[in-house]
């Protein structure tokens, strides 16, 4: 396991299960890769939800008057775009490795920040060129995908719970970062000046391609077996731990995106009041994902998910209440609870995945099948659902967006509608709990299993 490749930038031969050989280098190659690999996914969460910030500074006062669906429109649409390009993202690193994809999923990040730059404070430009810019802004939004599938391939399965909830905590903090980035452009230089906002991404993306193109490295085992997504897909379990998911991960990043705008229309509160509240909520959100999969471990994934989707439809009930009484304080820590708890369901059930299938294993072992052939299978079908499952429930984000669209655009100016249709999601979730995975005590976990239950910690 050398600690540069032989041939060009591949690390061939890398076997991190190797505990004497991960002891000597592998730990220090592995953790190398994994910092660069939280920067590159951070700077892609923060130009995904660029325009998330950006939305709050248009106004008459910088000649873009666009009125509050229009908006909700332009959040919506890098949402739908970062959650199609999931799957071909994850695929890209098995084709041309981690190293150079990380190199070119950042690099090309220039190209929305840039356009942003441009645009954004030019009077009289139409909607329909913001929406082409925060397509390609959706760019950023597959990065998440990448990264999680390149990173597995770094660290034994004893350690990727650890190395994968770092991952993905980091690339979720990116949402709070850009919106931290928007109070201070507004602090410093007011509400006039949204580019500067672009305009402090630029270095940053720069700076973390060269260091990924400099420090990081491919490697010959993550190519993946062909035909897994495609076997994950005819697999109904798939299906229904997605729907899952649209409730948890489409819920973080759909109130990211959405919860400044939803201020401005519930309270018409200002850029820098909007700002200074919507950071609050993906910070703690992204905090609270580890300690979803860490509950998990413990309690069960599925029991865990169900309590916690309780809770969101509890925190929703807060949210009519206080549209209806408008109560701020109420409505601002009924949205804070929701990122919390949307952050422990991301990681509760991605808990679920590899538990699931490692009890499929064991009752194929059982029946007779090959140990190490049912669980290999186990260990490829829990990544594959894990790509669908995170694009499938990146949607959700765009349903979030586009559920307040309609909600606003009746001149109401309450998110009611949008509220009552999200508390009857969380309800159907409720549902499909009981009704597929019931709340038993996890099955004991033979030493087969274990290491896909270590990929569930993120």
């Amino acid at each position: 396991m050398a600690d540069r490749p032989v041939e060009g930038k591949w690390l061939t031969g890398w076997d991190p299960e190797d505990e004497d050989r991960w002891e000597r280098d592998g730990r220090r190659i592995a953790r190398r890769n994994l910092v660069l690999s939280v920067l590159s996914e951070h700077i892609g969460f923060s130009v995904w939800t660029l325009w998330s910030v950006l939305v709050l500074f248009m106004s008459p006062e910088i000649g873009l008057g666009f009125d509050s669906g229009e908006k909700f429109l332009l959040v919506a649409v890098p949402t739908v775009v970062g959650a199609v390009l999931r799957l071909p993202y994850s695929r890209a690193v098995t084709r041309f490795g981690g190293r150079d994809w990380t190199v070119f999923a950042t690099a090309v990040l220039l190209v929305p920040t840039l356009l942003a730059l441009y645009f954004v404070q030019r009077p009289g430009t139409p909607l329909w060129v913001f929406l082409l810019i925060g397509a390609v802004a959706g760019l950023g939004g597959g990065n998440f995908a990448s990264s999680m599938t390149n990173i597995t391939a770094f660290y034994p399965q004893r350690r990727q719970g650890w190395a994968l909830g770092l991952n993905a905590g980091g690339g979720n903090l990116g949402v709070a970062a850009v919106q931290l980035v928007g109070l201070a452009v507004t602090s410093v230089a007011g509400r006039t000046h949204p580019s500067y906002v672009a305009a402090v991404y630029l270095p940053l993306i720069v700076v973390v391609a060269l260091l990924a193109a400099w420090k990081m490295d491919n490697v010959d085992t993550v190519r993946s077996a062909p035909g897994a997504q495609r076997e994950a897909v005819r697999d109904p379990d798939t299906w229904w731990i997605s729907l899952l998911y649209v409730g948890t991960f489409g819920s973080f990043i759909g109130y990211g995106f959405a919860f400044g705008l939803v201020l401005q229309n519930e309270f018409d509160t200002t850029p820098i009041t909007a700002v200074g509240y919507t950071c609050l909520g993906p910070l703690l959100g992204s905090c609270a994902r580890p300690l979803g999969g860490w509950l998990a471990d413990r309690a069960g994934g599925a029991r865990v998910t169900f309590w916690n989707f309780l809770g969101m439809a509890a925190g929703t009930l807060v949210l009519l209440l206080a549209s209806r009484a408008h109560s701020f304080g109420l409505f601002v820590a009924g949205f804070i609870v929701l990122f919390v708890l949307s952050g422990l369901g991301n990681g509760s059930t991605y808990k679920m995945i590899p538990a699931i299938h490692a009890h499929k294993a064991e009752r194929a072992v059982t029946a007779g099948c090959d140990a190490a052939d049912a669980f290999a299978r186990a260990r490829r079908l829990s990544g594959a659902v894990i790509a669908i499952a995170g694009a499938v429930g990146a949607l959700g984000g765009a349903a979030i967006n586009l559920a307040f669209k309609l909600s606003y655009s009746d001149g109401s100016g309450s998110g009611a509608p949008a509220f009552v249709a999200f508390l009857a999601f969380y309800a159907l979730c409720l549902v499909l709990l009981r009704l597929t995975r019931p709340h038993r005590p996890p099955a004991p976990v033979t030493r087969a299993s274990r290491g896909i239950e270590e990929t569930s910690r993120v």
